[in-house]
């Protein structure tokens, strides 16, 4: 059998206020392509279909069109709802949608019972919130993603043990100890510590993780295939992919990797204003989804218009004066010297509000200091 591992499409997600959803449907409508000319059997989706738990009607179009294209294309398709789905919205027909071939793993309660494909048991570990997760599995001792997870898998191995010669395959969607974080995932530290063990996953022959957005290779049986597409500018030397997984009679024989087309590269360029605009080295950064860091010694006006009448996708612009510090800036330690503390929380009011204490306020300032210096 050959499975295509994916996850966290996000389907809906804009990058810095512009709508991705044609990319978004351009790379993903691609993998129908890839299911084609690779004879793909199982497409599998680790968790984050979407990217809210409430999507839009324009991002369930999408993802309908998507899945449709690629179970047009032959696979039979397996999707564990994410930290960012909701699990009984993408669930809520999964019992009609198995006949087509579309297989809805979201509820805690059938973790442990799989979806068999010619003799592949796949088991869908939906994104198990803590403490929820926690009274579900009857866990009585100890707190976090690693315990629930943990009494997952035990689960999921007492049912493999019923099942002897059966290959098996685990969609998770969890941050295990040792993959690399970028600044696009949302935190699962819930009710908890969010990282969770290698081991937990020990017992099986694949494990498609889902969470963390770069492809990533924790064993040869653990992976992240990571996001389709790029989500921020921390994901800008990611090669975004999917991992092609073959399994025989042994077990897991061997696991390939496919690159991804890049609907729009992601660029960053620090520098004076006037020479970023005038440089003719960035000409071939004018179409990519640019981040711009300017190091003017004045905060230049109209930062983000200037940039975009070169680069029409610069999306974020930045000001970090050269040396750290703006022209005329004081240091905390240079602003204070020779004030006194009432002076300094005057300063203070003032800067917030606009305007200096008044006298009622400037006696309750007065007597606190009192009241800390007979403390």
């Amino acid at each position: 059998m050959r499975v295509l591992h994916t996850s966290d499409w996000h389907v809906g997600r804009t990058f810095h206020g512009r709508d991705l959803l044609a990319d978004q449907e351009s790379v993903l409508g691609g993998l129908a392509d890839l299911v084609r000319a690779e004879g793909v059997d199982v497409v599998v989706v680790a968790g984050d279909l979407y990217d809210r738990a409430v999507p839009s009607a324009e991002s369930v179009e999408i993802c309908a069109r998507v899945l449709t294209r690629i179970r047009e294309a032959g696979a039979r398709i397996v999707i564990t709802p994410g930290n960012h789905d909701s699990a009984q919205r993408i669930g809520v027909f999964g019992e009609f949608a198995a006949a087509g071939g579309l297989h809805l793993l979201t509820r805690i309660s059938g973790l442990a019972s799989p979806v068999l494909i010619d003799g592949v048991a796949f088991y869908g570990l939906p994104y198990l919130d803590p403490e929820p997760a926690r009274h579900s599995l009857g866990i009585t001792a100890g707190r976090g993603h690693a315990v629930v997870l943990a009494e997952a898998m035990r689960r999921v191995r007492a049912d493999l043990e019923q099942r002897p010669g059966t290959r098996s395959v685990v969609l998770a969607h969890a941050f295990v100890v040792g993959g690399q974080t970028s600044d696009s995932e949302r935190s699962i530290r819930v009710g908890g510590v969010e990282h969770v063990p290698a081991s937990v996953f020990d017992g099986v022959d694949y494990v498609a993780l889902g969470h963390l957005h770069g492809p990533q290779v924790l064993a040869e049986h653990l992976r992240y295939s990571g996001s389709p597409i790029a989500y921020s500018f921390s994901e800008a030397q990611h090669r975004k992919s999917v991992w092609l997984v073959d399994l025989d009679d042994s077990g897991l024989r061997q696991v390939r990797r496919h690159e991804l087309p890049v609907p729009r590269r992601l660029a960053t360029i620090t520098g004076r204003l006037h020479e970023v605009l005038a440089d003719p080295a960035h000409t071939e950064l004018e179409d990519c989804f640019l981040s711009v860091t300017v190091t003017d010694e004045v905060r230049p006006l109209d930062l983000q218009r200037r940039l975009q009448e070169r680069f029409p996708h610069a999306v974020h612009a930045d000001w970090r004066p050269e040396g750290g510090r703006a022209r005329g800036e004081m240091r905390y330690a240079e602003a204070v010297r020779g004030r006194t503390d009432q002076q300094i929380a005057a300063g203070f009011v003032a800067d917030c509000r606009g305007s200096t204490p008044t006298g009622s306020e400037q006696a309750l300032l007065d007597k606190a200091f009192q009241e800390v210096g007979r403390e």
